[in-house]
Parts: C-alpha cells; sequence; structure tokens
C-alpha cells in the first residue's frame, strides 16, 4: 500500500481541519501510510515531493496553484538540459497526479469544475487508485503558473495595454479595456452577467482569451448608445503589455499588479489530479 502525505498550506499552530482529519483516517484504514504536514513556507512544500502520492487539503485555488509552481520549480529541467523525449510544446514533464481534498463543501472552486470528489473518503478513494486526469497548465514569464485562468481589470475603470494571441491582436493599446480574461478553465468566463469566455477547456491544449471593449454606438438623431464588444481568440500563448503604470489583476483567485508585459503559455497535459 502507498505512503501519502496529506498537505495542508498557512494555518499556524491551529489543529487540522475536520476533512484532513477524516481524510486521513479514511487512508489509513485502507492500509496506507498517512503524514499529516502543514507547510509555511515553499521549502515545507518542496519537502513533500519526495515520491510519496499527496493530497492537497485546499481552502482555495490559490493554495492548489502555490503547490503546482512549486511541482514545476522542481521538475522542470533547464533548458541546457532539455529531455530528448519531452514534447516539443512542453518545457515540463507530466508532473505527478496529485489528491484535491477541498475543505470548503460548498464553494464554486476548481475541484467543481473539474468534478472532483469532495467527502474525504472519496477522496482517499480515488487518490490510493490508479485514475488520473491529466490536465492542462498555464506558465508564466513571472515564474508561477495558472490552473484555471486570470482577470485583468474588471474592477478599476478602463485600461490601456496590448493584447496578442499568438499572431492575433485583441487589442493594439489604444482600446479603453473593461477587462480580459485569460482562460484554461472556466472560473472566469462571466464578468458581472457579460459573457467573456465561450468555451474554456483544461484539456484542449490551447487558451482562450477575451477582451472586453466599451464601443459607443452613434444612431440618427437618437442619443449615442454605448455597448460592449468582446473579442475572442483561442492559441498557444497571449502576451498583455499594459500602457498604465499599473493594472490590478486576479490569478486563480489570488490578486496581484501587472505593470510590465505578461506572458502566459499553455503545458499540454502537463499536470495531473486523481479522480474517482
Amino acid at each position: 500500500m502507498y505512503d501519502v502525505v496529506l498537505l495542508t498550506l498557512g494555518g499556524g499552530c491551529g489543529a487540522p481541519r475536520v476533512p484532513v482529519l477524516a481524510c486521513a483516517d479514511a487512508l489509513t484504514a485502507a492500509g496506507a501510510t498517512v503524514q499529516t504536514v502543514t507547510a509555511e513556507s515553499d521549502a515545507d512544500i518542496d519537502a513533500t515531493l519526495d515520491g510519496r502520492r499527496l493530497v492537497v487539503a485546499t481552502a482555495t485555488d490559490g493554495q492548489l496553484r502555490a503547490v503546482v509552481r512549486r511541482m514545476v520549480r522542481r521538475y522542470a529541467p533547464a533548458p541546457s538540459k532539455r529531455p530528448t523525449d519531452l514534447p516539443a510544446n512542453r518545457t515540463v514533464p507530466d508532473l505527478p497526479a496529485i489528491g484535491v481534498l477541498p475543505l470548503d463543501p460548498t464553494a464554486d472552486d476548481l475541484a467543481t469544475q473539474l468534478d472532483l470528489p469532495r467527502d474525504p473518503a472519496e477522496v482517499a478513494k480515488a487518490v490510493l487508485g490508479d485514475k488520473v486526469r491529466r490536465l492542462d497548465l498555464l506558465r508564466n514569464d513571472g515564474g508561477s503558473v495558472t490552473l484555471d485562468g486570470a482577470l485583468v481589470g474588471g474592477e478599476q475603470g478602463m485600461w490601456r495595454g496590448r493584447v496578442e494571441v499568438d499572431d492575433a491582436v485583441l487589442s493594439d493599446g489604444s482600446d479603453p479595456i473593461l477587462a480580459c480574461a485569460v482562460g484554461n478553465g472556466a472560473g472566469y468566463t462571466r464578468l458581472d452577467g457579460l459573457a467573456l469566455l465561450t468555451t474554456p477547456d483544461p484539456t484542449d491544449g490551447v487558451v482562450e482569451v477575451a477582451v472586453a471593449v466599451p464601443v459607443v454606438a452613434q444612431r440618427l438623431l437618437r442619443r449615442p448608445r454605448m455597448r460592449i464588444e468582446v473579442r475572442r481568440a483561442r492559441g498557444r500563448a497571449v502576451a498583455i503589455t499594459p500602457r498604465e503604470p499599473e493594472i490590478g489583476y486576479t490569478d486563480d483567485g489570488v490578486s496581484g499588479t501587472l505593470t510590465h508585459k505578461r506572458s502566459w503559455w499553455v503545458e499540454p497535459g502537463a499536470w495531473a489530479v486523481y479522480v474517482r
């Protein structure tokens, strides 16, 4: 039977949460050797990436992203040591599968989107099985990763920036932009009722990008009317170059500030989760 690490991020000196204890009990009852770890730093996460089966207890998608980011850092080869058998559209090999234990049973999170088990006992069964689902990963030139998607702007008023998807230019930097969605999954398909992404799929090997641009429609003998034009494209990579000093954005639920060009690219099937 397997050795399993049940990893929780943060938490200080608090006791493990009930779903973590329940999952640990289910794993132990099935014959697994279980170690429960609370990570307070990247080094703590790195110490769990030692070949044992890993279950990540997540309160937010950002916590799951933090673990996958460290996995990429560990397993990605240096460009000078690129293996000859690594596919041309990948910079990382297949990452080991991980189990996902959602800590909020009702959250609208990535686990819900992927239809992963939420019950601790079902998560344990999945982790001790051999069925996995491989998923696309977005890497970026800031050294991080995106599992679901990112939303640039959307809450701070209009901004300007150049948005490119492969060879398609969705904005040349002159348009006022309401928001730009970068989608691997379906977490950022809508903004206040406005449809942004249409068919994001974390297994199709492409990123879907949408830019919402206000357009003033002139009408004969009537007041001009503003509408929102949504421009969309799908491709291998996306680059956003802000024309503003800084633009707020959210990436897998984690808030940040965009101050210079940021590029994301798809790593098809690079990470995986245990499924039932």
